[in-house]
């Protein structure tokens, strides 16, 4: 429901009220009790919100939702976990050549 600001013509008070949109506008001034009140032109529109606020991120997307909930689950991981998922696998050992075991093994013995 919306604030109206009415003014008196008689007696120049101006207060503000609050009305339904289907509300008759008074007519009455409370303070003098002339029927010369008048609601001024361009108010009422407004609304007033109270409380801690409305954010653009209250009403967010059930696909926006769903991915910053992945993002947030993939950022908790330790390191760890996702390096051994996004690392290569080990490589085989390279074969061994004959020379290179006859020379590993006469520098074993020595």
């Amino acid at each position: 429901m919306p604030t109206y600001e009415y003014e008196c013509g008689a007696c120049g008070h101006r207060f503000d009220e609050w009305q339904s949109f289907t509300a008759e506008p008074l007519k009455n001034c409370p303070k003098c009790g002339q029927p010369t009140l008048r609601r001024l032109f361009g108010t009422g529109a407004a609304v007033l919100f109270k409380g801690s606020g409305f954010y653009e991120t209250d009403y967010r997307s059930e696909a926006y939702k769903s991915a910053a909930k992945a993002e947030s689950e993939a950022a908790s991981k330790p390191a760890n976990d996702s390096a051994k998922s996004t690392a290569a696998p080990p490589s085989p050992p390279a074969p061994a050549s004959p020379a290179g075991a006859a020379g590993a093994s006469s520098a074993a013995g020595s």
